[in-house]
Formats: C-alpha cells, structure tokens, sequence
C-alpha cells in the first residue's frame, strides 16, 4: 500500500511538472478536462458527449502562464485523475488531419525548411499541427484560394473554445497522446515556444496529403 502510495504521489509530482512546463514555459493555458474511459465514453456522463474526453471539467480552473506551482498541485488536487487540455484559441489553432497523412506533411514541411509549431498525434489516428491564432475562421477562405475547397478532404481547424489533450494523458483504452514534432524553446531564449507557423504556409501541403491519401485509400479498396 505505501509503495502504490508513493508511485501514485511521484505521478502526480510529474504530472504538476509537465503542466507548469505547458504554462511557464510555452506559455499555453492548461485546463483539467473530462476522460475517456470504457467504450470510448466520456467521463462526464453524458451519452451524447460532443467531445469524449476533450473539454472541461466542469467548473475547472485553467492554468495559465506565470500560475505558481503550488497553484497548479492544488488544481489538480482537486480535479483528481483529470486528463490535461490545452485551449485552443489563444496562442494556437490547430489544423486536424489524418495522422498518415500528417506524417507524410510534416517529413516534407521539414525537408522544404518550413518554420514549424508542435504536432500532436492522437491514439485514434489524428495529427494536430499547431498553427497560428486565427486559422479557424480563415481555413475556408484560405481552402478557396489553393483550390481546394470542392475537394473532399479529411481536413478541418480546431479554435477558441476547442481544447486538445495532451500529454501524459491518454484516450482510455485507445492509448496515450504523444507528440509527433515537440514544441521547441523559442530563438530569443526567453519564454514561449517558437511561434506556430501562420496556416497559409502549411495548409497546401496538409491538403495536398490529405488528397493523396484519400487517393491511396481508395485504391486499397478497388480489388486487383
């Protein structure tokens, strides 16, 4: 019992670390959120659930840069066994894709030298590419002008009031969130992140994935 007693005190100690990481020192505002638990429910309750294990606890205080540590252990205290969200909408949008052809996007945005933000990867197959605040609202128009808004693309923006998990969390039994492309310290040395790309930049090459990938998957299914 005191040995469980203990592991369970140094996840947690880990836990609050990860998260004053997120805050201090990329500057992202963290949220203690709803699980995933049995059956790909949530673990709020509700049976029509919108966003299983991606939103709020209810009541929930958000973490934001500069919180003291001992701010966020009493949060957490709180919200027991609570999955770690990060808000979209405020230094971030993100940019959801299919993680295979997120995979194939990121290896060609880094070989073209593209500044790059974080990239998630979600057990339930999906890349999140972090990209500038604002592209949520300008996705559709930005679509249009690369010619590719009549395509059928397995693409679309997360933004404020949306919310990502993040690691350590998991997705219940689907696995853990991890991080395909991890967020990098800033060039000026001083806090934050290096800033997310603006979606412009990245969103040719993420359709342009998503298409081939479309493509690809079609043709595994035409019998030979």
């Amino acid at each position: 019992m005191d040995f469980m007693l203990g592991s369970r005190r140094r996840s947690r100690a880990s836990l609050c670390t990860t998260v004053a990481e997120y805050a201090g020192l990329w500057g992202w505002t963290v949220v203690p959120g709803a699980r995933v638990v049995r059956g790909g429910t949530c673990s709020c309750g509700a049976p029509d659930c919108a966003a299983p294990g991606a939103h709020p606890l209810p009541g929930g205080t958000g973490i934001t840069p500069g919180t003291p540590l001992e701010r966020i252990r009493s949060v957490w205290e709180e919200a027991e066994d609570a999955s770690v969200l990060l808000r979209v909408g405020v230094s971030f949008d993100v940019i959801d894709v299919g993680e295979r052809a997120g995979a194939r996007a990121l290896a060609r945005l880094e070989r073209m030298g593209t500044r790059l933000g974080p990239v998630l990867a979600t057990p339930t197959g999906r890349a999140l590419f972090f990209v500038a605040p604002g592209a949520a609202g300008e996705l559709p128009e930005l679509l249009y002008r690369m010619g590719w808004d009549d395509a059928d693309l397995d693409l679309r923006s997360l933004g404020p009031g949306d919310h990502v998990t993040a690691p350590p969390s998991d997705l219940g039994s689907y696995g853990p969130v991890r991080w395909l492309r991890r967020p990098a310290p800033s060039p000026s040395g001083g806090h934050g992140t290096v800033p997310p790309p603006e979606a412009r930049l990245v969103l040719g090459t993420l359709a342009y994935a998503c298409h081939r990938e479309r493509r690809s998957a079609a043709s595994r299914l035409v019998p030979s």
